[in-house]
């Protein structure tokens, strides 16, 4: 018996083929159309829909990549199920290189959206509605904000049975347990009964090779875990999950001109100098302190920092040396596997 189509867009997908549908969002100022690409891969059998999104905030360019690549590889011809593929959902915000829409909003805390609202509201009912509401798993992908970067780490409500599973197989070392913001897609999602991933790697602005390769691979991982895809010929390396027990800013004691010491993936222990901040018109200077025992998972660029503001992130772990063999482990195996190029 042959599998339906599914419709989207006003357009029909055949099983067994793809599709880019252009979903019509709200016109910029100069009202000559805008849409909302989606890559739609429906296969010949029965599975699960899953949804990739990237570019919910609009400068962050390792999704945009990771989801290039994966549109374009073959195995996708022997897909299950559908895979909805969306490497830009706020096309606003990408056009002008910023996290945020036009009106300063964030889209991340106007889903599900709705019809008649803001911007925002809109140009969320759009993406849930037509793409979200059709899946029963999705990956969100994204970066750190501007001149921040974060080590790629996956989080997610592991109390959920399914998405602990989801992130074992994406294979990434690190997972945050965290509930979502109100208003974020993954929350929408839950509330939806859908089970969302959320990947975290890299900083806004930047292709990052390293973790547009992790992020690769987790994705291709994950349509095998669910067998939406079929395993490959040598089974994939995985590093023990480490799932943080605790986390926190290190933030700035004073402003001035920061050095860091310790570095990103780094574990460092409670009381540890993590760099200094000095006065760039004296001899004064302040030291970073870790708060607490813990790793490294996101750092700033910036050299010029005001009192207050959060220069890292540290996540505690109750391994933290197998939480530091996993990382380190990981970084040699995502570069070396040729599937994730």
């Amino acid at each position: 018996m042959t599998r339906a189509s599914v419709k989207m867009g006003g357009q029909t997908v055949a099983a067994g083929t793809s599709k880019t549908i252009l979903l019509p969002v709200p016109d910029t100022s100069l009202r000559q159309g805008s849409v909302m690409p989606v890559h739609l891969f429906h296969g010949r059998r029965e599975g699960p829909s899953l949804f990739v999104c990237a570019a919910i905030h609009g400068d962050e360019l390792n999704g945009i990549e990771i989801i290039r690549r994966l549109t374009r590889l073959k195995r996708l011809k022997q897909l299950a199920g559908t895979l909805y593929a969306i490497p830009i959902v706020n096309v606003y915000g990408f056009l002008a290189n910023t996290r945020y829409l036009p009106d300063r909003r964030d889209l991340n805390r106007f889903f599900p959206g709705k019809e008649g609202g803001s911007l925002a509201s809109e140009l969320a009912s759009v993406f849930f509605e037509n793409v979200v509401r059709r899946c029963g798993y999705g990956i969100d992908l994204h970066t750190a904000s501007n001149h921040r970067k974060n080590l790629p780490h996956i989080r997610g409500d592991m109390a959920d049975a399914e998405v602990l599973s989801m992130t074992e197989a994406f294979g990434a070392p690190l997972a945050l347990d965290m509930a979502p913001m109100e208003g974020s897609l993954r929350a929408a999602a839950m509330e939806s009964g859908i089970k969302v991933l959320l990947f975290e790697a890299g900083e806004a602005l930047r292709f990052d090779e390293f973790s547009i390769r992790a992020g690769l691979r987790g994705i291709t991982s994950v349509l095998e875990s669910l067998n939406m895809l079929p395993a490959g010929k040598r089974p994939r390396k995985r590093v023990p999950l480490q799932i943080a027990t605790d986390r926190a800013w290190c933030r700035a004691p004073a402003s001035g001109l920061f050095r860091a010491t310790a570095r990103l993936g780094q574990h460092v222990r409670k009381g540890e100098v993590l760099g200094a901040i000095h006065d760039p018109f004296g001899s004064r200077s302040a030291d970073l302190v870790a708060p607490k025992d813990g790793m490294i998972i996101g750092d700033q660029s910036l050299g010029a920092v005001y009192k207050g503001d959060a220069i890292m992130h540290v996540a505690s772990f109750d391994a933290p040396r197998q939480a530091q063999a996993s990382v380190d482990e990981y970084s040699e195996m995502v570069m070396d596997d040729r599937r994730a190029r």
